[in-house]
């Protein structure tokens, strides 16, 4: 069996040991791999893959999606405004959206094209600086202009927690939220704490390296 296979199998087996009746959804996050690299994930009947550059995405991906309806494409890292557009025919689910002037561009290129997507508010939980994300006290703001002003189909919230530092203190404050906004889904965890996530309900986790192996 390959190899990519076998580890996509046991981090399957992970989460239904964990978690056998709940349904989670397994991002495989296949940035910066080549589609030769994703093809046996592809060819095992996996639907959802992350991305988290357009122009990649679209030269990757564009071609798969059309003669695969099931794929789904998570847009997973930082999306600009003047990308927006390209995203919105391409992705299914966007984790990153992080201020008013995107979600407002969305909005607008959604109506456009007529094409509803799924998105999470990315939540800077940890008042990071430097890290994208609506503010904790300016959440429940953000998600109700989304969702009543500009008709955004949001499901859920997105966390990448602040590096180094115990994760299950934010997973538990994002979970907190999340259910305050009485949403379903939440999208956190990665290779490295995946299985910490989906104990504090996270319902999709993004997991790259521990599928295809290390990025070089």
């Amino acid at each position: 069996m390959n190899t990519i296979i076998e580890r996509f199998e046991k981090i399957k087996f992970n989460i239904k040991s964990l978690n056998p009746s709940k349904s989670i959804n397994i991002i495989a996050v296949s940035k910066t791999f080549s589609l030769e690299h994703i093809q046996p994930l592809i060819d095992h009947g996996h639907e959802h893959f992350g991305e988290n550059k357009v122009q990649e995405a679209i030269t990757k991906w564009s071609e798969i999606k059309k003669e695969n309806k099931n794929i789904k494409l998570h847009m997973i890292g930082k999306l600009q405004s003047n990308k927006a557009k390209d995203a919105i025919k391409l992705f299914d689910y966007i984790h990153s959206l992080d201020n008013q002037k995107l979600a407002d561009t969305l909005a607008k290129h959604q109506n456009n094209l007529n094409k509803r997507l799924k998105y999470f508010i990315q939540v800077n939980i940890g008042n990071e600086i430097q890290k994208s994300g609506i503010p904790a006290g300016e959440l429940d703001a953000f998600y109700s202009y989304c969702v009543n002003e500009i008709n955004l189909k949001i499901i859920g919230l997105m966390v990448i927690p602040p590096v180094d530092q115990e994760v299950n203190k934010y997973f538990k404050s994002l979970n907190t939220l999340n259910r305050s906004l009485a949403l379903e889904n939440l999208s956190m965890g990665m290779s490295a704490d995946y299985l910490e996530a989906i104990k504090n309900g996270s319902t999709f986790v993004r997991v790259g390296s521990s599928i295809f192996g290390s990025r070089s």
